[in-house]
Formats: structure tokens, C-alpha cells, sequence
């Protein structure tokens, strides 16, 4: 297996504010000392800015599959307003997180035959769902290629997010049946001709999701189920639709309010249906990583073929520098090499969830609050410390040793880590 060059070495746990030191591990002669290793201290102080810009607690979850039983947690804040603390094994919204599985199940599909990614996406569909005119393919649904509108710009009421009256009008309460959502989408016609741009739409997932129903007899949340979250143990990942309600431990989702000398609004409690497939799933840290893994690094058929990981995982740029876009799976190029995953941001919630190309490291990065772009873009930057970590001191390279546990803690003066793009498409 080829590496990235991220290695797996010394790791910390950091819960609030306390750093503590749990594991060293030594670096091989084929993982060199200037390897990176995640910079606790760094992720510590980009979560502290993302809750200074405005969400009451943040958390990220880093784990290092080489290094068996090793994993390093930061949470800062609050789990929610009544002072709990944040805590990085609770429950929360995944956003666009949704569409990694989504784009698991359709390729799971074609593994079997029943799907030609380049074939139109409507012959999959019931008919009548999209025009009969319209050509574009699977994969360029898949890609954000498609040239159909995006349906949530119709119900909200400003760029980027929704605002709180919004979300308390059409979004926390109204059932939207997916048929409806890409009926609305259509009536705004084509957008541009398939293939010749990126444009990224959630209403291509719901189109996804359709498909998945169409194709298996079984609604989404049961095909999810079956195909992915039984067979990888996620326990803790479900599709509720249209139940408004987290069950078990989970982390209060805040919505900053337009007027912002008003408290945030308590979100938690909202109707997925309006995002479906392309949005509406309920996760934890742990439950991404394992599926981040196997999505990645799994054996060739536990989830997906190796060909579908390849074709999962061949990019296209996007407007945004740095940032590119396969099926269903975005690629940011940190500092350090390039990280497969997905971003998510719905109402109260925010998440980030990235692996290297293997699988052997995957960050969970996570916020309770949104309509707020000072969080999103503190919350991203908790990539470039978590995966390419700071370099080590020249005594470290040397002696050709691994950083100590106590190396990670500390960071250069005057030295700041890059900033990482915050995409376009950051609202779901």
C-alpha cells in the first residue's frame, strides 16, 4: 500500500482544557522523524477560536489506525448552554456528511450490476421524475455535474444559510416527500449543460436517494441500514426522517439568530425531510471513522469494490483553491497532502470529517452552532494541526526519533498554521 506520508506516533488525549499524555510510540526506519504528528496544541487553539467566533463547544476526534488502541481527543466548551461539558462520543447532525453514505449505496449498486454511472441518472428513477430531455449521467449527478438546481435555495432566505425565520417557517416542522423537493428543482429547468461545469446542488442527492428506492423496493433509511450500518457495527449513525428527535447522548445544535443580540436558537429538534438523502443523517465521531475507513481502506467488498473506490476518489476541480470534488467524496489539499472526506453544516450543527487516502488517519472536527461563518471557518482550520501537526525540533530529526507526547504539545512561536479553504457550498 502506498502512503501519504502522514505517520502514526506519539498521541494525546485532551479533554476542555487539559493536554495529558497517553501513548509514545516509536518511529521505524521507512516513517522518518519529520513525518507530521498531529499538533494537539494547534487543534486545542483552533477549536478555542471557534467557539470564541460564536458556537458554544467543539471537538476533534483524531485517530491513527497503525497505532492500534491510540487516540487523541480535544473538546473545548460546551455540549450545550446549560454548562455540560463538550464531549466528543456524543450524538449530533452530519450534514452533508449524509452524502458519503448516499454515494456508498449507489456504488454499492453499481458493484452489482444495477448501475451504470455513465448511463442517465432517470433511467433509475420512476417515471416522470426528470425530463425526459434531461441527459445527464449518474456520475455527473454524483460530481455536482449535473446542471440541476439546487431546491434549498427556494426555501431559505439569504445566501450561504437559512435565517431563524426561515428555519421556524419551512424548515424545523414541514414534511417535504423527496419527489416534491426534485419537482421544485425542476421547474427551474436545466442549469447548464451536464458535465461542462460544478455547481453544487443537495437536490443531486435527493435524485440519489430516489434512485436507491427506486432501484432496491426499499425506502433510503432500511437500504441504509442493511447495506452499511448493521454490516459495519455503526451503532450510533440513523436515518430518522421525518422524527425530529436525537435519541440517546447527543450533543444541543444552536442557530445563531439574524439578530445577533439575541440569544442562539436551540435547534436540535428539526425535520430532517427537507435535505433527506443529501443531509439528514445522525451520527458520532467514532461511527465516522469506522465508515470513513471502510470506505477508504477496506478490504475490496466489504463496502465497496476497489474499482469504486477508484472512481470514488478520481477528482475534479471546483471553484474553491485547493478543494476538489469526486462522488460524493471532496478532497482538500492540506500542507501536509491531500484528505478524502466531507464537510457538513445544518441547522445548529457543524462537521468536518476527513481520512488520508489509505484510511490510516481519520479527524472528526465538530461545532454546535451555525449561520455563522467566523465558526465554519475556525472549524476547517482544525484540519491542517490535526493532520499535518507542526514539524519536529532538529534535535528530534537527528536523532532519527519519534516526537515524545510532550513535543506535541508544544507549538513554535510565531508560527501559524495555513488556513484552509472554507468551500462555496458550506451550507449543507
Amino acid at each position: 500500500m502506498v502512503r501519504t506520508g502522514f505517520v502514526r506516533t506519539a498521541t494525546v488525549a485532551v479533554t476542555g482544557v487539559m493536554l495529558a499524555a497517553v501513548g509514545t510510540a516509536h518511529a521505524s526506519a521507512a516513517e522518518p522523524a519529520e513525518q507530521p504528528v498531529p499538533d494537539a496544541a494547534g487543534v486545542k487553539t483552533a477549536l478555542e477560536r471557534t467557539v470564541a467566533a460564536g458556537a458554544p463547544g467543539a471537538f476533534a476526534v483524531i485517530r491513527d489506525h497503525d497505532t492500534p488502541g491510540v487516540d487523541r481527543t480535544v473538546a473545548v466548551g460546551k455540549a450545550n448552554l446549560d454548562g455540560t461539558p463538550m464531549n466528543g462520543e456524543w450524538r449530533f447532525r452530519v450534514g452533508s456528511n449524509t452524502k458519503m453514505f448516499t454515494a456508498a449505496l449507489v456504488l454499492r449498486l453499481a458493484d452489482q450490476g444495477r448501475v451504470d454511472l455513465d448511463k442517465p441518472v432517470r433511467d433509475y428513477l420512476p417515471a416522470g421524475t426528470l425530463p425526459a430531455d434531461w441527459n445527464m449521467t449518474v456520475r455527473q449527478v454524483m460530481q455536482h455535474r449535473s446542471g440541476i438546481y439546487d431546491h434549498t435555495n427556494d426555501l431559505l432566505e439569504q445566501p450561504g444559510e437559512e435565517t431563524t425565520d426561515a428555519f421556524e417557517k419551512r424548515i424545523r416542522n414541514t414534511v417535504y416527500k423527496p419527489a416534491d423537493l426534485v419537482a421544485r428543482s425542476v421547474k427551474h429547468g436545466q442549469q447548464f449543460t451536464p458535465g461542462t461545469k460544478y455547481a453544487y446542488s443537495n437536490t443531486n442527492y435527493v435524485v440519489l436517494g430516489l434512485a436507491i428506492e427506486h432501484l432496491t423496493g426499499d425506502t433510503y433509511a432500511n437500504v441504509l441500514r442493511k447495506e452499511i450500518l448493521k454490516p459495519l457495527g455503526l451503532k450510533k449513525t440513523t436515518y430518522v426522517v421525518p422524527k425530529k428527535t436525537i435519541s440517546g447522548s447527543h450533543v444541543t445544535g444552536y442557530l445563531t439568530n439574524d439578530d445577533r443580540t439575541k440569544p442562539l436558537l436551540d435547534s436540535t429538534k428539526q425535520n430532517g425531510s427537507w435535505v433527506s438523502s443529501a443531509g439528514a443523517v445522525i451520527s458520532s465521531a467514532a461511527d465516522m471513522d469506522r465508515f470513513l475507513t471502510a470506505l477508504l481502506a477496506g478490504d475490496s467488498g466489504e463496502l465497496i469494490s476497489d474499482k469504486s473506490r477508484s472512481e470514488m476518489t478520481a477528482v475534479l476541480p471546483t471553484p474553491t483553491a485547493k478543494v476538489s470534488y469526486g462522488l460524493g467524496l471532496r478532497e482538500i489539499a492540506l500542507s501536509c497532502g491531500k484528505v478524502y472526506g466531507h464537510g457538513g453544516i445544518v441547522q445548529g450543527y457543524q462537521t468536518q470529517s476527513f481520512s488520508t487516502r489509505e484510511g490510516d488517519r481519520t479527524v472528526v472536527v465538530f461545532a454546535n452552532a451555525s449561520n455563522n461563518s467566523a465558526v465554519t471557518q475556525g472549524l476547517t482550520n482544525t484540519l491542517e494541526p490535526a493532520f499535518c501537526g507542526s514539524k519536529p525540533s532538529p534535535a528530534a530529526k537527528s536523532s532519527q526519533r519519534a516526537p515524545r507526547s510532550a513535543d506535541v504539545n508544544t507549538t513554535r512561536p510565531g508560527l501559524r498554521a495555513p488556513q484552509v479553504p472554507v468551500v462555496e457550498d458550506n451550507r449543507i
